[in-house]
């Protein structure tokens, strides 16, 4: 039996995806050696402000901006070569050395031109009924791969024209120029030459992940596993069918790496200290007007990877305590208190009124949870006190806003470790005592 490795942590969105994921596990980083990533693909989009220098990032894990530390990406991740090839360039010329120390798995997905095609395709079928797609390929990809047709990464190694990589994408190419109704729109020649080209660049980075991540955890090296999207996007626990299409909750971070449950010491629940979602689908605290607006812009609640507007809404406590327990959550890093701090009043949905009935969890249907009206409880705001913007002791902090995380906490069911009060790196306060204390270090 394996051991335990309780010097390890993941981290989980405990929302709706965007909850500040990047800034967190750039913060936590330097406690751990290697910061591997398990689902996904280029839909999701991590922003982190290092020295007022900004950094988007994509695929690769936002541990790439320390340079004693080795990035991973998953199994469990669905990869376009040429997006995660134009993301190290990038960062490169910024700056940040990439390829020495960028492990991917030789199992991972990969991402076609015609998974694109396919995706735009079916977004456009769905007329009113849109998901809210990237349309990046992603979902086609991880259809591919459930139904055992998929690109693996370690399979562009065989370039042959005749050889079974190109044989594999002539049979899939032909199968969807027929879904499309016999339009052949794609010469499964040039996908073949163009995939098989990106080999040499990406060879040297291909490895087995999971061999890497059992000999890394065997000689004591420390691993921060850090999650893409959010509780209530994933394929099995969010609302679906609005939601992506890989498993964004704890059990991904397993079957997406290769590792045992056991190697996962802790779990930290990212979530704002208000709500948001991209796309269609359910959000019962939803602000349409001046309020919505307001968290919008005071918040910069626009999608890293799309630019689309985030949809706005008060803190909804059903969903986080939802994600607590199906990832088994230890403590919560709450984001963005800042934005909060023009506000006079605040309100958390406690509960929701569906059909004549109180719920304390999310309904399974969708059609049930976008007929969810939430039950809120009133807190008074800080707008009459000091803000909390930059913020770095929790003694600093007004009485109001102080009182506000701890309904958060008690309403949610878990403590908060961390707490942002701005963009910045050093804009965090650690609480004293907490989770997060054995990583980095309380105060400011």
């Amino acid at each position: 039996m394996a051991e335990s490795v309780s010097g390890n942590l993941a981290i989980v969105g405990a929302q709706w995806g965007d909850e500040g994921k990047g800034k967190i596990v750039d913060l936590l980083t330097p406690a751990f050696s290697i910061v591997a990533r398990s689902q996904g693909g280029h839909n999701a989009g991590h922003t982190v402000l290092v020295n007022k220098r900004e950094f988007i990032l994509h695929l690769i894990p936002s541990g790439i901006l320390h340079p004693d530390v080795t990035c991973v990406i998953g199994n469990g991740v669905v990869i376009d070569p040429g997006a995660l090839l134009t993301e190290i360039d990038e960062l490169e010329r910024q700056g940040i050395s990439v390829r020495d120390r960028l492990l991917v798995s030789e199992k991972a997905h990969v991402i076609l031109p015609y998974h694109r095609e396919l995706e735009r395709l079916a977004e456009d079928g769905r007329g009113a009924q849109r998901i809210g797609t990237t349309s990046r390929g992603i979902g086609p990809s991880y259809e591919d791969k459930v139904g055992r047709r998929g690109v693996r990464l370690g399979d562009l190694a065989d370039a042959a024209v005749d050889g079974p990589l190109a044989e594999l994408i002539r049979a899939n190419v032909n199968t969807r120029d027929r879904l499309i109704g016999g339009r052949a729109s794609t010469d499964w020649r040039a996908v073949h030459g163009e995939i098989s080209g990106f080999w040499e660049r990406l060879k040297p980075m291909v490895t087995d992940v999971s061999k890497h991540l059992h000999q890394a955890s065997k000689a004591g090296r420390t691993i921060l596993f850090e999650g893409a999207q959010g509780t209530m996007l994933d394929i099995d626990h969010g609302t679906y069918p609005y939601v992506t299409s890989s498993n964004a909750t704890i059990g991904g971070m397993c079957t997406g790496l290769g590792i045992g449950p056991q190697v996962i010491g802790a779990v930290l629940g990212i979530a704002k200290a208000y709500t948001t979602r991209v796309g269609a689908g359910p959000l019962p605290t939803e602000l349409v007007g001046a309020k919505g607006e307001h968290l919008r812009a005071a918040g910069g609640e626009y999608g890293a990877s799309t630019g689309r507007a985030r949809r706005c809404g008060w803190f909804d406590a059903v969903v986080v305590q939802y994600a607590a327990r199906v990832n088994g959550i230890n403590a919560l890093a709450v984001t963005k208190l800042d934005v909060l701090d023009d506000m006079d009043e605040l309100n958390i949905c406690t509960a929701y009124r569906c059909g004549g009935e109180r719920l304390t969890d999310p309904p399974v249907r969708h059609d049930q949870f976008a007929e969810c009206v939430p039950e809120y409880e009133t807190l008074p705001g800080w707008s009459r006190s000091k803000p909390t913007a930059g913020v770095r002791r929790e003694e600093d902090l007004p009485a109001e806003a102080r009182r506000y995380l701890e309904r958060l906490e008690a309403v949610s069911g878990v403590p908060a470790a961390i707490v942002s009060t701005g963009s910045d790196r050093a804009d965090t306060i650690v609480r004293d005592g907490s989770l997060a204390t054995r990583w980095i270090g309380s105060g400011s």
